[in-house]
This record gives C-alpha cells, structure tokens and sequence, in this order.
C-alpha cells in the first residue's frame, strides 16, 4: 500500500457487479478489498451466473472509477476512469499492465483522460462518447458516475438496494 492509499479511510470503496438474469438485472456487492485487486476481481466476476456476462462497477474513494466487464473465462473488458491515478494507486497501475498502457509521465498529469475499452457498455446502450464524458466529469464522484450508468443501463434500482445493502 501507498502512504494515500493509508491515509484514505476507504468510505467511497464499493465493489458491485451487475448481470442479468431472463429479463432482469441484478446488483450484488462485491468484497470492498476487490476494489485493490484486479486478479480477484476478474476471479469474482468470472463466477457470476450470467449468460450476457458480468459487468464490475468499482468506485476508489473520491479519485476513478473502474469498469471491467467480463464474458466467460477469456474475454474482458477493462475501463479505468482517469490514467493519472495510476500515480498513487497501484489497483489503477494494475489496470494499465492488464491493458498494455504505459504509466503516464509527469508532463502528462495535467488533464484526466481515461484508458482502456470506451465501448465497454456501448451495446446496452452506453456509447463511447457518453462514456468518456462522464470519466472527464470532475463535478462528479465515482459512486455518482457509477449510479449515473446504472440509471443509463436500466439497473439503477437494484445497484441503488445493492449499496444500502452495505450500510
């Protein structure tokens, strides 16, 4: 762990995984330590009974988020919401080894630009454009960007009792 990742209590961590069942969503949370492992959490994912996939919806304090998106053993999708938290957080380090993106360097932390699969929702409705604008939102924290996609994919209620669930 980093000296932030220390510091930061962890009250905007939240794991939740979507996928559906017949004609419905369903929303489940996720163990919060999978918010600082993508192995694990690309292990958990796995094991979601969903003939369309899994989709993990992962929220890092007040920094980025993280959407992964998984069919199968072989086929993922990854999106991370901000390159630049690669810096201080080596769950989004970790992301961008898993999609062969190089750490930004210090001349390229001036802007948020996000890395990874900007369609990885565009098939429920949520296209690429849509995508990058909310990750660039810095009016918006990752829990409400990730509230603001489930309402877009039509599982807003079920993501909404999945984090009451937490507490």
């Amino acid at each position: 762990m980093t000296e932030l990742e220390q510091g930061d209590d962890g009250s905007g961590d939240f794991v939740a995984v979507a996928y559906r069942e017949e004609d419905y969503w369903d929303v489940d949370m996720l163990p919060v330590a999978l918010t600082q492992d993508v192995k694990g959490l690309l292990h958990a994912l796995r094991q979601q009974p969903s003939i369309s996939g899994a989709i993990g919806l992962v929220s890092v304090g007040d920094d980025f988020f993280i959407i992964v998106r998984v069919y199968g053993r072989d086929d993922v999708s990854l999106f991370l919401s901000d390159v630049t938290a690669s810096v201080d957080w080596e769950v989004a380090r970790d992301v961008l080894d898993y999609l062969d993106i190089d750490i930004p360097d210090e001349e390229d932390l001036d802007q948020v630009l996000p890395a990874g699969d900007l369609s990885i929702l565009a098939d429920l409705g949520l296209d690429e454009m849509e995508l990058g604008a909310l990750a660039g939102d810095l009016d918006l924290y990752p829990d409400e960007v990730l509230a603001s996609i489930s309402e877009r994919l039509g599982f807003q209620a079920a993501f909404q009792r999945a984090l009451d669930s937490m507490g």
